[in-house]
């Protein structure tokens, strides 16, 4: 079964708007693990305008379930902001998904372009798995990258599945359904397992865990705000029990 991480940023972006602590993430983290998730996921940014470091802190000390923390590995100090290593170094999580995210950018909308940053990702790869954290590259679905992810020292990949969200709501999604399914099938032979994540949502979900092998699927924006209507417990169930299929 894929596992399901719940990603909390839009909880703290809500939670931001005011200064009276809610919602709480670890509350919600909380509820989303005693509904059956596999994993909670964060992208601290250096601009805090949701998850800030102190969450990450708090997130790490009371979660049972795989962590997942994912940002831009060149991301450093601050203000208030220790710089994303400095995050895992002290936290250690379960996964690291790195992310290559401008400060300016509203989300996450690329993958990395590994011919370009190999020689710059391969020391950062090396510091976080001398840590003992397991390490996925955010990648586009072009199969001709994934033998370069392995090359450079990631254990996984995930892949950015915006595309297929966008081609899914036009009604024919078949065409990108092949290229995701060509570049996990790459990515497994290079030895990579496979993430997905990005847009994915209750209706389109389904459809995309037709591809074999995706290991997990990190899910935020659409699963908080399906929330704001069933309620997250059941929201989180509804996903869980797509996935068993």
């Amino acid at each position: 079964m894929t596992t399901l991480s719940v990603n909390v940023n839009k909880v703290a972006l809500l939670r931001n708007s005011r200064d009276i602590g809610v919602p709480s993430v670890t509350r919600a983290a909380q509820i989303c693990v005693d509904a059956g998730v596999g994993g909670i996921t964060v992208h601290p940014r250096p601009d805090q305008r949701h998850i800030r470091p102190s969450d990450v802190y708090e997130l790490a000390e009371m979660l049972t379930v795989e962590f997942n923390i994912e940002g831009n590995p060149f991301a450093g100090p601050e203000k208030d902001y220790p710089g994303f290593l400095e995050i895992i170094r002290k936290v250690r999580p379960s996964q690291c998904t790195l992310v290559p995210d401008d400060p300016g950018q509203l989300t996450s909308d690329h993958g990395w372009n590994i011919a370009s940053n190999a020689e710059r990702l391969r020391p950062v790869l090396d510091e976080i798995r001398s840590l003992g954290v397991r390490i996925s590259l955010f990648m586009d679905p072009d199969p001709g990258q994934m033998a370069l992810a392995a090359e450079c020292g990631a254990d996984r990949i995930e892949l950015y599945t915006e595309p297929y969200a966008r081609a899914f709501e036009s009604g024919d999604c078949e065409e990108a359904i092949e290229i995701y399914r060509q570049a996990a099938e790459a990515a497994r032979k290079a030895g990579l397992g496979v993430n997905a994540g990005h847009d994915l949502n209750l209706e389109n979900l389904a459809r995309f865990c037709t591809i074999e092998g995706i290991h997990e699927v990190s899910i935020g924006h659409a699963l908080i705000s399906e929330a704001l209507e069933m309620g997250l417990s059941k929201t989180v169930d509804a996903y869980l029990k797509i996935l068993a299929g």
